[in-house]
């Protein structure tokens, strides 16, 4: 299978979650026998924090403006399947031009799907539109549940599956480090993810100076009051997450507050933390449990006391048996190799749909 993907960066994972969790689906694709070529908005910002500027699992090229995509109308038109991925630069114009020039299946893989679902609520049409929805022929979604009938009852997609984020499990491994922190959180600053930060990380180190905490990721306001056992890190790369996460006692999960609210959207972090050994303690929100159970694979916690209930325990063959339990969890359903097949599955489905759809044969006609 040949499959053109735009999206928002596979070269730099500076400040998003959108490259490790490309790297890691489209690596394992490769694997599986397909060709794969990835066209990225050649951005500054991201250009300045290129950490994998020449994949060896896929071409990489960038482009300028939308209309430069003209360029490539006869490969994308040759590809068994185009895949627009969530928050891309002018992804309207890219997805109208990516449903025209596609001669296969044409998909949307939205990494932010309640974020997005709430954009197009207050008529938001910053990457997508409710009248592109239809057009796509296959909508991967970041989320599951109640949220995949949304989409085809009020949108009107054709189909939506869930495609979740996914570990590399070679690159994510424990790690014979020591320990330095208790508990850390690896994210990049959103101001609906600080409050629950506030409550479930910070409190507790304000409360337990006794023990360490860090925090790394970028773009956090300079006002933020940082307690004194808190280690601040502006950014960790991918290649050096293992050792991060093998460097502390827990790992703590926090969701945005879109994602909260639609529930089954669990985070690239957690899959990754899990994969390292390091347990992880979460937020609550629907659908955990379809990921990893709560109390033997994920601790939930609502407060800080819950968090120091936790830190606190010198139980911590109890802490290894639940880290244990969790990667063996996501090994077993979770890695990159699972949703690169599940993925192929998905386009080939959507392949033998298209032709009966007479929204797919408009399209093609256009």
């Amino acid at each position: 299978m040949k499959l053109v993907v735009l999206g928002l960066t596979l070269s730099s994972s500076w400040g998003n979650g959108h490259a490790t969790t490309f790297r890691a689906l489209l690596r394992a694709f490769a694997r599986r026998g397909h060709e794969v070529l990835f066209l990225e908005r050649d951005k500054p910002w991201y250009a300045a924090h290129r950490d994998m500027p020449a994949p060896d699992f896929c071409r990489l090229e960038f482009y300028g403006e939308p209309s430069d995509l003209r360029r490539r109308e006869a490969e994308i038109g040759a590809a068994d399947a185009v895949m627009v991925g969530s928050y891309v630069p002018d992804g309207v114009v890219v997805g109208r031009m990516a449903q025209k020039m596609a001669g296969g299946v044409c998909a949307f893989y939205d990494i932010d799907t309640p974020v997005t679902l709430a954009k197009l609520e207050k008529g938001d049409e910053e990457y997508l539109s409710p009248a592109l929805i239809p057009g796509y022929d296959l909508y991967c979604s970041f989320t599951g549940g109640p949220t995949l009938d949304l989409l085809m009852r009020r949108y009107g997609s054709p189909e939506a599956r869930a495609l979740y984020c996914s570990v590399d499990a070679e690159a994510y491994q424990p790690v014979a480090t020591e320990r330095h922190w208790d508990l850390s959180y690896l994210g990049t600053y959103s101001p609906d993810r600080q409050p629950v930060l506030e409550r479930l990380l910070l409190e507790p180190a304000r409360r337990a100076p006794q023990l360490r905490f860090a925090v790394a990721g970028p773009q956090y306001p300079a006002g933020i009051d940082w307690p004194a056992n808190v280690e601040r890190l502006e950014h960790v790369p991918p290649s050096a997450h293992p050792a991060f996460y093998s460097a502390s006692r827990y790992t703590l999960n926090v969701t945005r507050a879109d994602m909260v609210r639609a529930g089954f959207s669990p985070s690239v972090r957690l899959f990754e933390a899990a994969a390292c050994g390091s347990p992880v303690i979460s937020d609550r929100w629907n659908g955990i449990e379809d990921v990893l159970a709560p109390g033997t694979e994920i601790l939930l916690a609502d407060g800080a006391d819950d968090v120091l209930r936790v830190l606190l325990d010198p139980d911590e063959a109890a802490r290894d048996r639940q880290a244990a339990a969790a990667r063996h969890r996501i090994l077993a359903a979770h890695t990159a190799e699972h949703r690169a097949a599940q993925l192929e599955t998905m386009l080939r489905a959507a392949r033998r749909g298209k032709a009966t759809r007479p929204q797919a044969q408009e399209r093609e006609s256009a």
